[in-house]
């Protein structure tokens, strides 16, 4: 016999795998999640204090209504838990007019009538004269976009699951998933539990556990970087947004300082295959630092070198970037999400209601007939 048995089984809580835990003890359901780390760590893929959100989605307009839906979801745990986790900054958006990022935005903005701005490069340069744009580059604006706060989302989602009744058992390595015909079986390095549904929120770490997507999934090292910025030109306080640029160098975004770190800035794109999640290079590359201070010298040119912090961050890839979100070929009582390809944080709050739905035989509200891992087959 197990030793402890839940209607629900919530495996990782990072940003979905808290969601889910939320959502499903808001319901009122008996459940409990398991994590190999402290809640809120900065070993996996949701950490490093902020994120994008934003709505005119360039990567597809499936994702718009999702992320509304998560808009709303974030709104109400700021409120429910008492502490701000989304900070409204705007976003600019800029890149070439037969580009990838511009054209995405304008066509998910006018599939769903949002408010986006077109600006000319002149007009970008009058209204913001702390950024440099390129002659030949196209720019957008979007108000209802900016950061938000990465582990207080974390926390605060399992903060108000534990509240509504959850259970959290962490400093536990998953080592086995089992179907068996009344219950699944998760044996963990210390004890076994059971329960009716399980759902995998599993990041960096689900390829190991999911076989059906054991080849489909890449890691890739991802670094973050804080410089020094004059808080007149580049802070929040000062009205400066958050920034996403596609260059000839890659994709590079970025948010407006907030604390003592100041801007931060990262590339979007490329990164080095992590074979081992648990024994990832977290060490400064000075080159990959070098890489960013290059786009800080050409778009926000006022930024200091002085770096002030660094951290290392995992993306999860499905081959064509985007979700993973299903239930186990195996075993239809097992749902998931996996392969988020570093753009899935903003979503987590809806997804976690979409998997508490895909769980409880719930329809979700949404089309996810993009994110099916049939079309990976």
């Amino acid at each position: 016999m197990a030793d402890k048995h839940f209607d629900y089984l919530v495996l990782g809580l990072g940003g979905v795998g808290s969601a889910a835990l939320y959502h499903l003890a808001k319901r009122g359901h008996q459940v409990a999640g398991i994590d190999r780390f402290p809640i809120a760590h900065d070993l996996g893929s949701s950490h490093g204090h902020t994120r994008l959100i934003r709505q005119s989605y360039f990567e597809h307009p499936s994702y718009v209504p999702l992320v509304q839906r998560a808009f709303e979801l974030w709104e109400q745990l700021s409120v429910d838990h008492g502490r701000d986790v989304y900070y409204e900054t705007g976003i600019i958006e800029a890149g070439p007019p037969e580009g990838e990022l511009v054209p995405g935005v304008l066509d998910s903005a006018h599939q769903h009538g949002l408010d986006v701005e077109q600006l000319t490069v002149i007009q970008a340069r009058q209204r913001w004269p702390q950024f440099a744009f390129a002659d030949e580059h196209a720019v957008v604006y979007e108000q209802r976009a900016g950061f938000l706060l990465v582990e207080q989302c974390v926390s605060a989602h399992v903060e108000l699951a534990q509240w509504s009744g959850a259970e959290t058992f962490c400093d536990q390595s998953i080592q086995q998933i089992i179907s068996e015909p009344e219950v699944i079986r998760v044996i963990t390095d210390r004890t076994e539990f059971t329960a009716g549904k399980v759902i995998l929120t599993l990041g960096t770490w689900a390829r190991e556990l999911i076989p059906e997507l054991k080849d489909k999934l890449t890691v890739l090292r991802k670094p973050l970087h804080w410089f020094a910025a004059d808080e007149n030109q580049y802070s929040r306080k000062c009205g400066c947004p958050s920034f996403l640029f596609e260059t000839d160098a890659g994709h590079y975004y970025g948010f407006p300082a907030s604390d003592w770190r100041g801007l931060k800035v990262a590339r979007h794109t490329g990164g080095d295959v992590v074979n081992d999640p648990l024994t990832v290079d977290r060490e400064v590359d000075l080159e990959e630092r070098a890489d960013v201070q290059r786009f800080l010298a050409r778009h926000l040119p006022d930024v200091t070198t002085d770096a002030t912090d660094h951290t290392v961050c995992m993306y999860t890839m499905s081959p064509d970037s985007h979700f993973i979100i299903d239930q186990s070929e195996n075993d239809s009582r097992i749902s998931y999400a996996a392969g988020l390809s570093g753009h899935g944080f903003k979503f987590t709050a809806a997804l976690g209601e979409v998997l508490a739905d895909m769980a409880t035989a719930q329809t979700p509200a949404f089309d996810l007939s993009l994110f099916k891992s049939s079309r990976l087959s």
